[in-house]
């Protein structure tokens, strides 16, 4: 994002209750040091007498700041490393390996030296603090601030870089990273992530070796739809749940991004992480700031358990919309109808949601459309009024409907895309990304409308603006974004190379309008499944739609490696027909997230629906340990016959336990107690088996253990293949 502030102005703006500018100090002291701290860790930054900002440290902090000073000399770090360590690596100068950034001057050269010339430190609040550092090319009027946001009670860094430039004419980026770090150890171990559509978040393990290993994609729009930014980097040995060191990253960038991480000549890990520049040489004005997205990281010294739980509550707490507050469970109409449907049939749905018990509503795609009426995906995209033969009395109607009902009621939009049958593209064909002189080519029998384009996004701010002005009982969006961008060109865009970049900066402004009008409506972010998963946009939403995929076993391995990153009350799962698994386990995979529904109600046997009816009570007797509370993996899918995760409220006085049978092989299930964890050791909790499907009866004798025993010894939830999902409570005992 930009804007005409200079860099001086930015550090002016600052909430500052704190500043320390030490530019003057600079030329006569031997070296500074910048310590970046958090609960747990330090980020040792320094720079030498040569004015160049290095990074020296990441890891444990230690207890006398003053020890810091001589980390450098520890590691032999005083120009040995040929500026391996720099803190943003620039290009054309002495550096030999993967720049953070690189440009061409207005005068064609291509040369950046970055050196110190001030920092601040700014106390945000008991919890935040902002560390800036301001660098300059001593040659150009060229400079860079380096931001370092430390979320202190969760060991959480966001870092981001702001550029300037005051030279005569335009400077052209040729990347323009927002973090660059340097890590220390005797190995790498990457884990990272591929897919496709319903195969999300499939996951690799790799040791990283000499060279540069880059995740990235091109995509444009939907640009997790093979990789998604989130990646894991274990230090001197693969991490395990509960111990080893281990760094969580995570771009917070909704369009094409690159991370690189390259083991250099000294066996050090350099990692660069920010906006994709394929395609993307970003020109920028003399005068005016670009701002890279965040770069979101955590380091933990115990394990892959301990990091989500830092990101989780981060995240709860600072980034997703409304992240302390509830959820709405829902009854979804898509698998029960697709574009088949009136106001009748969505009559009788609206009172199946009554009698499932769930708060809301949400009508999904082919609502809209007169002309080329949307009843199927081939026409009707872009044409946002309600279809006259399906909603004859329009979609006040519904909200009318689901109050009377006692329920609330949510809607479905794609308002960044088009189809070219469609009455948007007859009158507006300049919206559309696509090449002038090339066939169009489409995915989902549409195209994407140009969002660098003012005009286009006031129209999809005015989409969802409408139909929450025509109807303020609406209390829930859908969000969809179902088609890449291929054969990119705007007709708006001057310079085609800003455009992939200034499409994301666009749809943005939108997503901030919508929020500042509608500061706490949930709204999911679905981009054909998860296609879109990232802080970036996860800022204006309050949950995501993992993937399209809702087969109950498949839906384990992909939420359980989503849950790496994300906190589970912004994950969106749904019970379906996907799949063979009965009812009951189809529901006990969705609960360890935000609970919905996409079955036809009607069609229930009385035994299923009473389950159902249940199962949405319990898990609004337990959400508050499922939404805020700490998780904890204790048995992985991918290594084990069961799946065991467990959620535990922040007074540790409630927890539930879901397990599930991921091998249909003979004989298999837990064979042996399974231990608990978060729990008090000295508190006494009462076990059972709650969830149970009607006429059954547990094989779990209901029984008071100490926090201590659950956590040594465990317990056995008899797992097997009469009983594929166990569901066990915790709660301290009265």
């Amino acid at each position: 994002m930009h804007k005409t502030k200079t860099l001086t102005g930015l550090l002016r703006m600052l909430p500052v209750t704190m500043l320390l500018m030490v530019g003057v100090m600079a030329a006569k002291a031997q070296s500074i040091v910048i310590p970046i701290e958090s609960k747990q860790n330090a980020m040792v930054l320094q720079v030498g007498p040569d004015k160049y900002l290095d990074m020296v440290y990441f890891g444990n902090k230690l207890p006398d700041k003053n020890e810091y000073n001589s980390i450098a000399k520890a590691y032999r770090l005083n120009g040995k490393t040929e500026g391996y360590n720099s803190a943003y690596t620039s290009s054309g100068n002495r550096n030999l390996l993967e720049p953070a950034i690189s440009v061409t001057h207005a005068d064609g050269n291509k040369s950046l030296d970055l050196k110190y010339v001030s920092h601040s430190v700014t106390k945000i609040n008991d919890d935040i603090s902002l560390v800036s550092i301001t660098l300059k090319d001593s040659v150009y009027d060229f400079g860079v601030i380096l931001n370092y946001q430390t979320y202190y009670n969760e060991n959480v860094t966001e870092q981001w870089s702001v550029i300037e430039h005051h030279e005569k004419h335009d400077v052209v980026l040729n990347k323009y990273a927002s973090a660059n770090l340097y890590l220390q150890a005797g190995s790498y171990w990457l884990k990272h992530y591929h897919g496709d559509w319903a195969k999300e978040m499939r996951p690799e393990e790799e040791q990283l070796n000499h060279g540069i290993k880059t995740l990235d994609s091109k995509l444009g729009t939907r640009a997790d739809l093979f990789q998604p930014p989130v990646f894991m980097v274990s230090l001197n040995k693969p991490a395990a749940e509960d111990n080893g060191e281990v760094l969580y990253g995570n771009l917070e960038w909704s369009g094409n991004y690159r991370i690189d991480l390259e083991v250099d000549p000294s066996n050090n890990l350099r990692l660069i992480a920010g906006i994709n520049n394929y395609a993307a040489d970003y020109v920028l004005k003399p005068g005016v700031e670009f701002t890279t997205p965040k770069f979101v990281y955590t380091l933990s010294a115990n394990g892959k358990g301990e990091a989500s739980r830092n990101l989780q509550s981060w995240a709860r707490k600072y980034k997703i919309v409304d992240g302390e507050g509830p959820r709405l469970t829902l009854l979804n109409n898509w698998e029960s109808t697709y574009f088949n449907f009136n106001e009748n049939r969505l009559a009788g749905i609206l009172k199946d949601t009554k009698t499932l018990g769930v708060d809301l509503f949400l009508l999904d795609d082919g609502w809209f459309g007169n002309k080329y009426p949307r009843n199927d995906d081939r026409q009707g995209l872009g044409d946002w009024q309600s279809n006259k033969d399906k909603l004859p009395d329009g979609v006040a109607f519904l909200t009318k409907a689901a109050s009377d009902n006692g329920v609330k009621f949510g809607i479905w939009v794609e308002p960044e895309m088009v189809n070219p049958k469609s009455e948007l593209y007859e009158k507006h064909p300049d919206w559309v990304v696509k090449q002038p002189q090339r066939p169009e080519y489409y995915m989902r029998n549409q195209l994407v409308l140009d969002l660098t384009n003012p005009k286009v996004q006031d129209f999809v701010f005015g989409i969802v603006d409408n139909l929450f002005t025509k109807n303020p009982a609406l209390a829930y969006i859908k969000w969809d974004c179902n088609s890449v961008i291929y054969n990119a060109h705007s007709a708006y865009e001057k310079n085609q190379s800003n455009f992939y970049t200034d499409y994301v900066f666009g749809l943005y402004k939108v997503l901030a309008r919508l929020r500042a009008k509608y500061p706490k409506v949930p709204m999911m972010l679905c981009s054909g499944g998860g296609g879109r998963v990232d802080y970036g946009a996860l800022q204006y939403f309050t949950e995501y739609w993992p993937s399209d995929n809702t087969e109950p076993m498949e839906r384990i391995f992909i939420q359980w490696e989503y849950s790496y990153f994300y906190p589970a009350l912004a994950s969106s799962n749904h019970v379906t027909d996907w799949g063979k698994e009965p009812i009951k386990f189809r529901t006990d995979v969705a609960m360890t997230g935000k609970l919905g529904f996409d079955i036809v109600v009607s069609k229930l046997k009385p035994d299923e629906l009473a389950f159902c009816q249940q199962a949405v009570k319990t898990y609004k007797e337990y959400s508050e340990a499922i939404w805020h509370g700490n998780q904890y993996r204790l048995q992985d899918p991918q290594d084990n016959d069961v799946a065991s995760i467990m959620y535990v409220d922040s007074s540790k006085n409630s927890a539930i336990m879901f397990n599930y049978l991921v091998n249909n092989r003979y004989a298999t299930g837990s064979k042996l107690p399974i231990r608990l964890k978060g729990l008090q050791p000295d508190r006494m909790y009462t076990v059972s088996e709650v969830n149970l499907y009607p006429g059954n009866r547990s094989t779990i004798v209901n029984a008071v253990y100490s926090g201590q025993f659950l956590m040594t010894v465990g317990i056995n939830p008899d797992v097997r293949e009469s009983r594929t999902s166990v569901l066990i409570a915790v709660n301290g005992a009265k």
